[in-house]
């Protein structure tokens, strides 16, 4: 007999799912070979961040003899097993790939090369580096009786040295000592080219340590020296309630971050076994230790790829965002927005307008308060610093700074100490609440009234990510969504009692509510005759009750179509429960990023942008934000984006009820479409067109 599917997938294997559709752009040979390798970087980089949260959060329920079943079925004992299973193959297939590209980038004159492949000029350069910029760097950490094993950083690269006396016997126990890679240093190190050689070499700087690493140990025979890397628990555990500053809570749980549990262990292999039975003893793991068939940790890839100069031949075309038309038509943004609501499409859109309506805030002697939600920010941004200059020109500056947004932590206490300096009011969120909203809230005095002016977003206001996710944003001076943007900052930085929204969906208190208001009205006009569809588009979706919902919806007969980029727990195409529903996920050349959600309503559309997925933890444990478009030009033109998505039969794959995907292919007589490339090129967001009107040849 056939095991009978549970109606759930679950979430940790979909998200395995997930990071081999961006392993399979690394794969893709038409994917141009240097983005092919910062899809490789991204795996590994995906990879961290699983097995230091997700993973290590199965690590402690087994430490703490949890058993119970999750709603798709697992056990925490089968996941674990599961999940080495995959992640191990991943890894595999993953380093295969590597050693694939690398081929293609050696056709190109482009190397990473051992130490022992170069010759003996360029090794005497290699050992004039090591000397001159590496060995002072360097801090040999020996373990004996005297000096016990040292507190090993998460994601840090390291090399296990075993040692002999010159004296002693072949079968002595050998001496051990810790050198770590200093991440300071540059990973991939130029080879001076040899003579006229249009070649382009480099070398890993553990490659090179390894080489010389006998200065650090004179006196001393090496017998092995082989390199290996721990992944820590990173998840921050946080008593808010008995914290009386978020801030240096937050501060003290970062340091203890990086000495949190181990959960995973990768070495190189022909790893020394004398050392890894050290290892495996000294850090407590049993079943996670990974042998990899290569250099440790690719996300050095993404820098790689960013220091080769003159090869745009081996990229996509750089994309140049163009600066809306619309915001062209005045000097002020402000005049604009009064006139008409006006919709931005990052990253084919500039995300500069944004920065210059809080500069025009900051310098306008007519705006009284700016108000700000701070989710992500870049390393200089612009935005943070127009706060500060509004706050110093005396105006009323109001930073919501999440603190607690994963693995950005230090820059934003960096950015939350710098705005107080300057005067804003800085507030830290809710106890027990994530803030994850994006929206920015200009109060303005004109001719004796004050007009609101508000932009609400799906992505972070941060101008890096801006270039390489897809998000939307929206202005709009309309009194409705700006009369809800001043009650949601009253509610997060101050005492006030709930507020009945007029336009917005807030979580926790009301977002998953409205949200299933909307699905069964839409089920309500499909069981009356006059046809139910909803289309949405997220990053996860994973809560059940959500699940739940659009599998009742399913049943009455509305049409459902989900594009979710991520995880997704929904299983699609099961008889009698979700046949009326179709999932597609796109992974592609610009991480899609955008929360939309569309209801056809029996022909009087409604379209939502948000700052939510539909997973547990958007939904009830962060405050989010979801805002109608008025504007049904603006509306008309996200219809025409989810439509473009739905009909890509490129870069789409379609999850089938197995809980695997499958690549969307064009059927016989049907062009080619690939979503990212259409809108880049088309700025299909921006024109009026019909259904069919988006298909062109890519």
């Amino acid at each position: 007999m056939s095991k009978v599917l549970s109606p759930y997938v679950n979430r940790d294997l979909s998200w395995i799912e997930f990071n081999r559709r961006v392993l399979e752009e690394a794969q893709d040979p038409s994917t141009p070979l240097l983005d092919r390798a910062k899809f490789l970087a991204i795996v590994s980089s995906n990879l961290d961040e699983f097995m230091s949260v997700r993973m290590a959060g199965i690590q402690d329920q087994l430490k703490a003899g949890y058993t119970k079943m999750d709603f798709t079925g697992y056990t925490p004992q089968g996941l674990w097993k599961r999940l080495l299973k995959r992640t191990g193959q991943m890894v595999t297939e993953q380093y295969r790939t590597y050693r694939e590209v690398m081929r293609g980038l050696a056709k190109e004159n482009i190397h990473i090369r051992d130490m022992e492949d170069l010759n003996a000029s360029q090794q005497g350069a290699m050992e004039d580096y090591f000397r001159k910029i590496v060995f002072p760097v360097l801090t040999p950490m020996a373990v004996d009786q005297s000096r016990p094993f040292p507190l090993l950083r998460t994601k840090e690269l390291y090399l296990a040295v075993l040692l002999q006396e010159p004296d002693a016997d072949e079968d002595a126990e050998p001496y051990f000592a810790i050198v770590q890679v200093p991440s300071i240093l540059p990973r991939c190190v130029p080879v001076p080219a040899h003579g006229n050689s249009k070649k382009q070499e480099f070398v890993l700087l553990e490659d090179i340590i390894q080489t010389f690493i006998q200065n650090l140990f004179s006196g001393y025979k090496l017998t092995a020296v082989d390199p290996f890397r721990l992944t820590r628990n990173a998840d921050l555990t946080l008593n808010e309630e008995g914290a009386e500053d978020l801030l240096e809570e937050i501060e003290k749980e970062l340091r203890r971050r990086r000495w949190g549990m181990p959960v995973r262990l990768e070495i190189e292999e022909g790893f020394h076994p004398y050392a890894l039975d050290l290892l495996r003893e000294e850090l407590e793991i049993e079943d996670h230790v990974v042998p990899i068939g290569g250099p440790l940790d690719l996300s050095f890839l993404m820098r790689f790829t960013g220091v080769l100069k003159g090869r745009e031949d081996l990229r996509y075309p750089k994309l140049e965002p163009e600066y809306p038309r619309e915001l062209e038509e005045h000097e002020l943004i402000f005049d604009t927005i009064r006139e008409r609501d006006v919709l931005l499409h990052h990253p084919y859109e500039s995300f500069e307008p944004l920065t210059e309506f809080v500069q025009q805030a900051a310098e306008d002697p007519q705006v009284l308060a700016v108000k700000m939600t701070l989710y992500r920010v870049s390393g200089k941004s612009e935005i943070v610093q127009a706060l500060a200059a509004a706050a110093e020109s005396g105006k009323q500056v109001t930073v919501v700074v999440e603190l607690k947004a994963r693995f950005d932590e230090e820059r934003n206490i960096a950015w939350a100490r710098q705005l107080e300096k300057a005067g804003c009011h800085v507030v830290y969120g809710l106890v027990g609440l994530k803030t994850h909203a994006k929206i920015l809230l200009v109060v303005r005095r004109e001719e004796d009234q004050l007009r609101r002016y508000v932009h609400v977003g799906t992505g972070n206001y941060n101008d890096s990510t801006a270039k390489a996710y897809t998000d939307i944003g929206l202005f709009t001076s309309h009194p409705v969504i700006g009369a809800d943007a001043s009650a949601l900052f009253n509610e997060v930085t101050g005492y006030s009692s709930p507020y009945e929204w007029q336009a917005f969906g807030v979580a926790p208190s009301d977002l998953m509510e409205k949200l299933f208001r909307l699905i069964d009205r839409e089920r309500e006009h499909a069981e009356a005759g006059r046809g139910g569809y909803i289309a949405a588009k997220m990053n996860s979706l994973s809560n059940q009750e959500m699940i739940d919902k659009l599998y009742e919806a399913s049943r009455s007969g509305v049409r459902i179509d989900l594009i979710v980029r991520g995880v997704c727990c929904l299983r699609p195409g099961v008889p009698g429960l979700s046949e009326n529903i179709r999932v597609v996920s796109i992974v592609d050349r610009f991480l899609e990023h955008s929360r939309l959600l569309y209801v056809r309503n029996a022909g009087e559309e409604q379209v939502y942008l948000s700052s939510a997925d539909w997973m547990t933890r958007n939904l009830t444990r962060r405050i989010e934000l979801m805002c109608p478009v008025f504007d049904p030009n603006l509306r008309e033109s996200l219809i025409s984006i989810i439509r473009l998505q739905l009909s890509d039969n490129v870069k789409a794959r379609e999850l089938k009820s197995t809980g695997g995907y499958e690549r969307v292919l064009p059927a016989e007589d049907e062009q080619l479409l690939r979503s990212q490339f259409e809108a880049e090129r088309n700025r299909i967001w921006k024109k009026e067109e019909d259904e069919k009107g988006a298909k062109i040849r890519v």
